[in-house]
């Protein structure tokens, strides 16, 4: 069974229905349902199309942070192949929010960066809810300091609602780290395609997402602060957070518009949980053509156009 959004409940009741139905005639063979079930599954497409066809920013963001939406692991899984994970950042400790390493994709070699939130308690307890602390970023950095000296593209995939704020962190430099790496990714001579999964929540997002293509699933946001952080600072009052996500304009759409993002991509009407493999393979081709783009590029016009990428960003607005 799904977990169902509050917008959602129209779905969960017909679904509701049908699981029942397919109880009742589970038990007693002579019952036939089917006839009734299929109706039901017509009004749960509608129903769907409908409600996802006009979804607001708030709810786009309660869909990105759906908990059974596909997070790093799902997409490791998936696209690549001989992942080897590289862990510490050889300055403190592992970090394990942010997953790093290298692996091939579609038979080509890639470094990977990504921020893993878990899937159940004891795993988002193990990543720390996909918040990475400094070292998390420093271990980023070694790993774009190692593709860029190998020449191998770096591929990143954003979800976190951000960096983690605690004290030790910033005991030890998270503002610095987060900067530094950043700093990395525009420095390096080889492609980063980037692509925000989920949630991309403030300088925590763009440490690793700062690349020559950046793209968003379709449901999922990227801002410079949680619209609850957003309320509590302008209103004072974290329950206007619908009304803060409304104002940021932190939907692809809108990032689309503004010229933040090179493209949306698709998912599956009722989000990405609903059809993971088939937003990851989708992913997968985004990211397989955005490459493509840089294959025949010296290393000195990859970071040119990253860097220009950003400069021309608001400019023409």
């Amino acid at each position: 069974m799904h977990n169902y959004l509050d917008f959602e409940k129209p779905i969960s009741d017909l679904e509701g229905k049908i699981h029942e139905l397919k109880k009742l005639a589970g038990e007693d063979e002579s019952i036939d349902t089917s006839e009734e079930i299929g109706r039901l599954e017509t009004r749960v497409r509608e129903a769907m199309e409908e409600i996802y066809s006009k979804l607001n920013a708030w709810q786009k963001t309660q869909v990105a942070r759906h908990p059974q939406r596909p997070h790093f692991v799902d997409y490791a899984t998936r696209l690549l192949t001989d992942f080897t994970p590289l862990a510490g950042d050889r300055k403190f400790a592992e970090d394990a929010a942010i997953q790093a390493g290298l692996a091939r994709f579609r038979g080509q070699p890639v470094a990977v960066i990504g921020q893993e939130k878990g899937n159940d308690t004891k795993t988002r307890l193990k990543h720390n809810f996909g918040s990475a602390r400094p070292e998390g970023y420093r271990k980023a950095i070694r790993v774009m300091e190692m593709a860029d000296r190998f020449g191998l593209p770096i591929v990143s995939l954003i979800d976190t609602a951000g960096a983690y704020p605690g004290i030790g962190a910033e005991e030890r430099g998270q503002a610095e780290a987060i900067a530094r790496s950043t700093e990395m990714c525009l420095n390096v001579k080889v492609p980063i395609i980037s692509v925000v999964i989920g949630e991309g929540g403030s300088g925590g997002a763009i440490a690793i997402a700062t690349g020559n293509r950046v793209y968003m699933l379709e449901h999922a946001i990227y801002s410079v602060i949680s619209p609850e952080g957003a309320a509590s600072i302008l209103w004072r009052d974290s329950a206007r957070a619908k009304e803060a996500a409304t104002n940021m304009k932190i939907t692809s759409d809108d990032l689309k518009a503004l010229g933040v993002i090179d493209g949306i991509i698709t998912e599956p009407v009722g989000g990405a949980h609903r059809d993971p493999e088939s937003v990851i393979d989708r992913t997968g081709d985004v990211i397989a053509s955005a490459l493509a783009e840089f294959a025949d590029m010296q290393g000195d016009q990859v970071r040119s156009a990253r860097r220009q990428k950003f400069l021309e960003i608001g400019r023409h607005l």
